[in-house]
């Protein structure tokens, strides 16, 4: 049945105008002005994509976008899916591997996230580099799932050395500071307690935040390299935390959007 799924939403795309992108990009909490950039030629509800999961979190727009970027054809998904949204691990991956079998050669992921570095603050940018699995799952876990990439995904380099090695050199270029670190990724909806954050400390998390992982995964198990940014909306330090409210999460990540929409344009003209 999800081999038949997947065929039925990929032929509607191609159907509809999807063919031959090169690069996919998922567009995180509060991060959606990207769109902006994009000469789009199609742009298609998630719940007129037969099979596609909806995007139920507010600040999602829930669609996904084709044309062009920096001079490649790309997909864009405005508006991610969670494990906490209730869906499974599968649903919330089955963008990535729609983007693959459409003909995505890169991935590139933004999220906002918490700061658990202490050195990190509310607004900096992290480019990952490894991630610690706290979602208390797979999306490789699944019957039948060796027929549709690497069951045993190899994760010694989640995140593309040579992609990041290029954004590295592009903030340079461009006087962005772009920070380094581990994302640990917890299920949520709940934010952490300060013990938990204590924990993250322990682990030397850099950034937790409740996305990107599973996405990462999936797309490790079927060779499609990838980068992910975080931006960091808020500063969790155990023996100083302060109540979170979404709007400044929103407003921090919309401050910082900007350099994230020019590290990823200059990526994708070098890709």
């Amino acid at each position: 049945m999800k081999k038949q799924h997947l065929k039925e939403t990929t032929d509607f795309l191609k159907s509809n105008g999807f063919t031959n992108p090169t690069v996919g990009i998922i567009l995180g909490t509060g991060l959606g002005n990207l769109v902006n950039e994009v000469d789009i030629d199609v742009e298609i509800p998630y719940n007129d994509i037969p099979h596609f999961p909806i995007s139920t979190v507010v600040s999602h727009a829930g669609k996904l976008i084709y044309g062009t970027l920096s001079g490649k054809k790309v997909i864009l998904m405005a508006g991610r899916f969670h494990a906490y949204e209730d869906y499974s691990l599968w649903e919330v991956t089955y963008g990535v591997r729609v983007m693959k079998e459409l003909g995505i050669q890169h991935l590139l992921i933004s999220n906002a996230a918490g700061a658990i570095n202490l050195n990190y603050k509310k607004g900096d940018l992290i480019l990952l580099d490894d991630h610690i699995n706290l979602q208390g799952g797979s999306p490789l876990v699944f019957k039948g799932a060796s027929k549709f990439g690497n069951l045993f995904a190899d994760m010694l380099e989640p995140y593309s050395k040579k992609m990041n090695s290029m954004l590295k050199h592009i903030a340079s270029e461009n006087n962005i500071d772009l920070k380094d670190g581990v994302y640990a990724g917890v299920l949520g909806p709940q934010l952490e307690t300060r013990a938990e954050y204590r924990m993250l400390q322990i682990l030397e998390v850099d950034a937790v935040g409740m996305s990107t992982v599973p996405e990462v995964i999936v797309a490790k198990s079927i060779n499609l390299p990838c980068v992910a940014i975080s931006v960091l909306t808020d500063e969790c330090d155990p023996q100083n935390l302060q109540e979170v409210d979404i709007n400044d999460i929103l407003d921090v990540a919309k401050a910082a959007e900007p350099n994230l929409i020019l590290l990823f344009k200059k990526l994708i003209e070098k890709l």
